[in-house]
């Protein structure tokens, strides 16, 4: 008599638990980007990270903020993908201080954002009204 049991898995978790303990890549809804062991995964896909840094880009250069174990929401997750160790390690990208990254990530943001003033008072001269990007604010 055969006994072994059988793992029913939802529809849409079944890749997820293929990817059980891989380092990967999650792109979160409010645009953070987080590196980390999948060590976790539910029906909600709801994800567990090990070893989670936050990964913070601006122009060609980076910085990692470690952030140790991490439990993100599924419905906050937009991209999820495998690391590639031998591609991570080759990347024409910079990797600077916390420090260094944090203050260009502001700077970035403040310039940004005084471009949407301009543009903002330029449409409002013309009769028109100016609707910043919302994309990464939490719509639903």
């Amino acid at each position: 008599m055969d006994k072994r049991v059988t793992l029913e898995i939802p529809p849409r978790t079944a890749t997820l638990i293929e990817e059980l303990d891989k380092k990967l890549m999650v792109l979160l809804r409010d645009g953070r980007t987080l590196i980390g062991y999948l060590r976790s995964v539910d029906q909600f896909a709801n994800l567990v990270l090990h070893r989670t840094i936050e990964r913070i880009h601006v122009g060609k250069e980076y910085g990692d903020i470690p952030r140790g174990v991490f439990i993100v929401r599924g419905e906050n997750v937009v991209l999820l993908g495998e690391i590639d160790q031998e591609k991570e390690d080759k990347l024409p990208l910079q990797e600077v201080s916390v420090d260094d990254i944090l203050d260009a990530q502001r700077k970035e943001q403040e310039t940004k954002q005084d471009q949407e003033k301009l543009l903002a008072k330029a449409l409002k001269e013309r009769g028109l009204q100016f609707i910043p990007d919302m994309s990464h604010d939490d719509m639903f």
